[in-house]
């Protein structure tokens, strides 16, 4: 059983967890991730490493509450345990030969990302950040952005906060500006790194993307994960599980990504109100 050390509410759907996973925390590095279970019936749900400590030995976990699953967990209180916590899982973020990069965050995805710029930030490299939210309401970790970064741009689709627009408006400018970089590092909605993809491609900077497709065990057994990608003219298969979660932004079919990531909407919607319901009745 793995202890819940500290709980935070981040904004009314997101959640910041501490766990206490002191194997897990001494070995995890940014980018990858973990699978955990809430209980002994409970499905596996990977979820990012958002940071760790290995002096007391606990890993940062943030999640949205969007399914079943992540209903139950927010349920659990600090002081309390949960059943599984295996990891860490896939590739770490490649960092060598980086010294400027932009990160591209959007919503939740911003809590993959902020890992990722810390670490840059601390390997000396120039970090440009760009997080991008629907509202206000929803913005999650500014402040730990705005200190691992050398530039932070904070966008909302609904101008209620920083600049009006998503996130590739800034992008766009620098790159139309003739400003470089060595690599942009994407991670948020599938939607949105498409795109991100689409506004550096005119320009040639390569574009790394961190792909979170329905995953299973987390070992490349179940095929669940599974992406394609054009590589050289063939089409490939990679499991997003042990072949990334990184890949390179040029490659992804996003489109076939997306539907595959629909297949089970119905099925976790039903998932979703049948556990919240168990709660108002209790």
């Amino acid at each position: 059983m793995y202890r819940i050390v500290t709980k935070k509410a981040l904004n009314p759907t997101v959640t910041q967890m501490e766990i206490e996973a002191p194997l897990v925390a001494r070995k995890a590095r940014p980018g990858q991730f973990i699978i955990l279970r809430v209980d002994e019936e409970g499905e596996r749900i990977p979820l990012t490493v958002a940071g760790v400590n290995p002096d007391a030995g606990t890993v940062k976990i943030i999640f949205q509450i969007v399914g079943a699953t992540t209903e139950l967990l927010n349920h659990t209180e600090q002081g309390e345990a949960i059943q599984d916590f295996v990891g860490p899982l896939g590739q770490a973020t490649r960092t060598e030969g980086i010294k400027k990069v932009c990160i591209v965050g959007g919503g939740v995805g911003c809590a993959i990302a902020m890992p990722v710029a810390q670490e840059f930030h601390r390997l000396g490299a120039q970090v440009t950040s760009v997080i991008g939210f629907r509202s206000r309401d929803l913005l999650i970790l500014e402040d730990e952005f705005r200190a691992c970064s050398d530039r932070l741009f904070v966008m909302t689709d609904d101008g209620s906060y920083g600049r009006h627009g998503n996130v590739t408006v800034p992008l766009k400018e620098m790159l139309e500006s003739g400003e470089t970089f060595d690599e942009i590092i994407a991670i948020g909605p599938l939607i949105m790194m498409k795109f991100v993809v689409a506004a550096a491609k005119p320009f040639g900077v390569p574009v790394t993307v961190s792909m979170n497709p329905i995953m299973i065990d987390g070992t490349g057994m179940c095929g669940g994960c599974r992406l394609t990608l054009d590589q050289d003219g063939r089409r490939v298969t990679r499991f997003a599980c042990v072949d990334g979660p990184d890949f390179n932004g040029y490659e992804v079919d996003f489109d076939e990504a997306m539907s595959r990531g629909r297949m089970y909407a119905d099925f976790e919607r039903h998932a979703y109100e049948e556990t919240c319901n168990l709660f108002k009745n209790a």
